[in-house]
């Protein structure tokens, strides 16, 4: 029956989700006495029914009934021999003779060593570098440096006995305070063992002056590449080689670190400090373009609504970004003027499923102009524009003014 299923493509390393008959009822809808009853049924008689085996493998029971040909079968079709029950047991830790432990003991050390094998494998075809630039927009020098970090720790070239430990800085966050061991203790006194464990800790201190210190970086490179553009140079992406100096880590950021932990050998144990500069102009358009598609993701699935939008969107909704607040201030920006009137169109029923919505902004060629209402800068107005059995309409909805942006204070 073990092979007919490996054969059929079943996965030997699914755990158990039997936690008790109490449980399992609940989650069933059953009485506990019919639990009961199908748990005797289906369960091997020479095991306890009434016993926690959550999180159990085929190789957990096949150790427990004490039969060796089932766990070669098992880990010779990938059963991992290293997989751990709910109380923290591996197969092995279950086995009834001396000739059963060593022969998953022997298994252990095959499948690690290919897992390490394969693990290389993927860090050498797919670099750390190339997975963080899939999730993340901008930061060439913190990705870097992180990703430079941590392969050394993978490969075997850093203190194996400590963890990694990161202070990334120039965003909000908390700073979590590690232990001189790279151990860990709770309130009850249980000491976890931390050294192969990644700890990222974030701090808001010298924001402000990094913040300040990236914008003078953007402008500089900015400078460079439009003079390298009127010479006719090759315009190289100079935004990506922007790196905080040395001198300014030193004499800037050192002795605000240093007054605030008053700490030297709390910073001493800080693998990398890792800066975030603010974006760019084109990195700010990617962040937009990424909410942006997110939502129209939203309005096909939940709504079955096509959702476009024109390019001159991108930049208006760029020109919301605020340096103190990062991606959140576009995440913002982008709920603010675009989705708070596609749900108030919904609302009113302005709009219904299976109809074309397309952004636009009203004067596009007017949107960086200066003039004042009130003495504060005129908002570019943002609409959207219906196209339902072949006929456009532009819906008016009430434009929420630059006076009432909020999110400063949430921020």
């Amino acid at each position: 029956a073990v092979k007919f299923l490996l054969e059929s493509g079943a996965d030997p390393n699914l755990g158990d989700d039997f936690t008790s008959t109490y449980h399992k009822a609940r989650e069933t809808g059953l009485n506990s006495l019919q639990v009961l009853v199908v748990r005797e049924d289906e369960f091997c008689d020479r095991l306890s029914n009434r016993a926690s085996f959550k999180c159990c493998t085929a190789l957990h029971y096949a150790t427990l009934v004490d039969d060796t040909n089932i766990c070669q079968l098992l880990m010779e079709a990938g059963a991992n021999p290293t997989l751990e029950n709910e109380n923290g047991h591996s197969p092995a830790d279950y086995a009834r003779t001396r000739e059963m432990k060593q022969l998953i003991e022997s298994y252990a050390k095959k499948y690690k060593a290919v897992e390490e094998q394969r693990a290389l494998e993927e860090r050498r075809r797919y670099p750390l570098e190339q997975r963080l630039k899939e999730n993340i927009i901008g930061q060439e020098g913190a990705i870097t440096t992180v990703a430079a970090t941590i392969r050394r720790k993978e490969n075997g070239w850093m203190d194996d006995d400590h963890p990694l430990v990161f202070l990334f800085l120039g965003s909000s966050g908390i700073v979590f305070f590690l232990s001189n061991q790279g151990r860990l203790t709770d309130g009850k006194g249980t000491t976890i063992e931390c050294k192969d464990a990644i700890f990222v800790m974030t701090s808001n201190l010298a924001s402000d002056e990094i913040a300040n210190h990236g914008l003078q970086l953007r402008m500089e490179a900015e400078e460079i590449s439009r003079q390298r553009h009127k010479a006719n140079l090759e315009n190289t992406t100079v935004e990506e080689e922007i790196t905080v100096s040395r001198r300014f880590k030193e004499l800037v950021v050192q002795p605000i670190l240093k007054r605030h932990f008053k700490r030297d050998e709390f910073l001493g144990r800080i693998n990398e400090m890792v800066y975030f500069l603010p974006f760019s102009r084109s990195e700010l358009i990617k962040l937009v373009k990424k909410e942006l598609d997110f939502w129209a993701k939203r309005a096909e699935q939940k709504h079955n609504i096509e959702l476009t939008w024109d390019r001159h969107v991108l930049d208006v909704l760029a020109d919301g970004y605020n340096v103190h607040y990062g991606a959140r201030s576009i995440k913002h920006e982008v709920e603010r003027r675009v989705v708070n009137q596609l749900a108030a169109a919904q609302e009113q029923q302005l709009i219904k499923k299976g109809c074309h919505l397309n952004i636009t902004v009203d004067n596009p060629n007017d949107e960086l102009s200066k003039e004042t209402t009130k003495q504060q800068p005129k908002e570019p107005a943002i609409r959207l524009q219906i196209t339902e059995k072949g006929k456009k309409q532009t819906l008016d909805l009430p434009h929420v003014p630059i006076a009432e942006r909020i999110h400063d204070a949430f921020f």
